[in-house]
């Protein structure tokens, strides 16, 4: 009977474990992306997606009421994503590096952009950066308006309009990028360069007077 129990026991502690709701959620994610991808949306369908991420389609059902939930879920995700791409490249500057950080922000939002855009077109379908209530841009502007208010108050620079300048650079960033994505450059390193200098330009930053090396 001792015996008995024991392989009991051992057979329990082999028994395969549940995945962990975020782990089941994030390869539901992995694989709708894949599919929108591979597909396109509207192409796709939630049976495919069970099937691809391999789980029931109740568990769809539990976390997302529609395809158009999980797109703007992968939405999300998208903009976390690439704000913690900004956050890393700004966070390797020296702490009060004003200049620094803003170079490093500008050229991260160049290369990370080059480097993601089928994911956005297919999570941002609407062209989100148009959308005047959209709180993706929002979180990536006020990551940008502090570091140009952290330059003003070390007296580096002095915009009559901070957000405005802002503004400019986040919009002129992203338009520029959608125009070397079209040109499908293989890379984007030197037009990053460029992009970086000239909406430093903006702010009055010039080599000339520039304390810190291009990337």
């Amino acid at each position: 009977m001792r015996q008995n129990t024991t392989k009991l026991n051992t057979r329990v502690a082999k028994a395969p474990r549940t995945k962990p709701a975020e782990v089941r959620l994030d390869e539901l994610m992995n694989a709708a992306e894949r599919l929108f991808l591979d597909k396109g949306v509207e192409s796709t369908t939630i049976n495919e997606i069970v099937e691809a991420a391999e789980v029931a389609k109740g568990t769809f059902y539990h976390y997302f009421s529609s395809k158009n939930e999980i797109q703007e879920a992968l939405g999300k995700r998208y903009t976390d994503q690439f704000l913690a791409s900004l956050e890393t490249a700004v966070g390797a500057c020296a702490e009060g590096d004003w200049i620094g950080q803003l170079r490093a922000w500008i050229y991260a939002s160049v290369v990370t952009y080059v480097e993601t855009f089928p994911i956005h077109d297919i999570v941002y379908t609407n062209h989100h950066h148009h959308d005047r209530s959209n709180q993706a841009k929002n979180a990536i502007l006020d990551q940008l308006l502090g570091i140009i208010e952290g330059g003003m108050a070390a007296g580096l620079w002095a915009p009559e309009n901070p957000r405005v300048v802002a503004l400019l650079i986040y919009s002129g960033v992203h338009g520029a990028t959608d125009d070397v994505i079209a040109t499908q450059a293989k890379d984007c390193t030197a037009f990053a360069q460029a992009v970086t200098e000239s909406c430093l330009h903006m702010l009055g930053v010039f080599p000339d007077n520039d304390s810190t090396s291009p990337k």
